[in-house]
């Protein structure tokens, strides 16, 4: 589009994200952390779904490519599981509200509180400031960050599991309905690194033989600590997040959770979908045009 570039865009484009404070208010933190307490309450887990989340590959790998649960999650809204939270019969060992690690794929699409959000004239503002055109909805996750169990995220890149032709049309919109802190575990980047590619994507794997029904192809590299950047962020700030910057979290060791609801979206002008992505849109559920 036209025009100077405002300097936060310009910013964006150098770092590969981009930290807006206060962009939305207390009450709409209130409002998504209040509507996640009744979808809990009435959670019901069949047994064959307690899948723990990890990031940690090998286990990643365990608990999603062995999961049906973990892959046709992403038109409806599905529960997943601290590691300790539940025994090896699939019970829980803490009260269920602290148990859960993260709720996905799709609460943009199907829940009022988080698709008013996602749609919200703010958001919609924004996209058009960030020249996107034709910007879907992919999916949307709620992430708790337990108090004491929360786990680490290792340094990834978006793209390794939405991956598009050309690289670049993916974009991460994080936001924090908590105040987070480097103690309960705010996100670390890597200033400038969403300019190299990606190192490795998550693939549905090609074989009907093999027992994994996704698999990593490629690898991450060692990054070094020190070139990652805390972002804090108070509560209601909005983290724009590049497809292909590498980022990471920290396990929160302290009492306090840290709550954040983030979904991406994609550029779908002149932009390919990849097949092998893990997450695909349905019949049921089309990606969703972020434009209302």
């Amino acid at each position: 589009s036209g025009g100077e570039q405002s300097p936060c865009l310009f910013q964006f484009r150098e770092d590969g994200f981009l930290v807006l404070e206060h962009f939305f208010t207390a009450e709409e933190c209130d409002s998504m952390r209040n509507q996640i307490q009744r979808i809990i309450a009435e959670m019901e887990v069949p047994l064959h779904c307690r899948t723990e989340f990890s990031t940690k590959e090998e286990e990643q790998l365990q608990a999603q490519g062995s999961s049906d649960y973990f892959l046709t999650s992403g038109d409806k809204i599905r529960f997943f599981f601290e590691k300790g939270a539940l025994d090896g019969r699939g019970n829980f060992l803490i009260p269920k509200e602290k148990s859960v690690s993260k709720i996905g794929h799709a609460l943009h699409a199907y829940d009022p509180v988080f698709k008013q959000i996602t749609h919200s004239s703010k958001v919609q503002e924004l996209g058009r400031k960030l020249g996107l055109e034709r910007p879907v909805v992919v999916q949307s996750m709620y992430i708790f960050k337990q108090p004491g169990i929360g786990g680490e995220v290792t340094p990834h890149q978006d793209a390794t599991f939405l991956h598009t032709e050309p690289l670049g049309r993916i974009l991460g919109f994080w936001i924090a309905l908590e105040d987070v802190t480097l103690e309960n575990g705010c996100l670390w980047f890597i200033p400038g690194s969403h300019t190299n590619g990606i190192s490795r994507r998550m693939v549905r794997a090609a074989s009907c033989t093999s027992t994994r029904v996704v698999e990593f192809v490629g690898s991450e590299p060692a990054y070094d600590d020190s070139q990652f950047k805390p972002l804090p962020i108070s509560k209601g700030g909005l983290i724009l997040i590049h497809g292909e910057v590498v980022h990471k979290s920290e396990l929160n060791s302290s009492e306090s959770s840290r709550h954040a609801f983030t979904f991406h979206v994609m550029e779908a002008k002149d932009t390919s979908w990849s097949k092998e992505n893990w997450l695909q849109p349905t019949p049921e559920l089309p990606f969703p045009s972020l434009y209302t």
